[in-house]
């Protein structure tokens, strides 16, 4: 199993993507799908999860959509990867060797450390990106 598969790579586009509306009006799914690029009905079952997980919140009627549930400084990535993917697995194995299963659990840790930041730190790959050329 990848450390994170398209449930989490789809789960982050997507709160990304809210994370931009600066108005507190829902964005429907199909914009959200749109602009992050995921499959809408896959994104269905993403926001379900993502709902439950208390990362957003889903607003009914002709206007209905989503928002974020708390402020983007609020939301970890770490909180929208594990709602989506349940762990992060650097291996998928247990080895009956003490100091393996020591060193792979300290780089779980490692790695959900990474992953411990806000989505609005991500607003900063956005001068990367701008900048980037082929």
């Amino acid at each position: 199993m990848p450390l994170i598969s398209t449930k989490g790579a789809y789960g982050l586009a997507a709160i990304c993507e809210l994370s931009k509306r600066t108005q507190d009006a829902p964005m429907q799914i199909k914009e959200i799908a749109l602009n992050a690029k995921v499959p809408q009905n896959y994104l269905e079952q993403l926001l379900g999860k993502l709902r439950r997980a208390g990362i957003v919140k889903s607003v009914r009627g002709a206007k209905g959509g989503y928002i974020l549930a708390r402020s983007p400084e609020e939301i970890k990535v770490l909180d929208i990867l594990l709602a989506l993917e349940d762990t992060l697995k650097v291996v998928d194995i247990h080895v009956e060797h003490p100091i393996i299963n020591l060193f792979f659990e300290d780089t779980k840790e490692s790695v959900n450390s990474l992953f411990d930041i806000s989505i609005t730190k991500l607003a900063g790959y956005k001068n990367k990106f701008l900048n980037y050329s082929i």
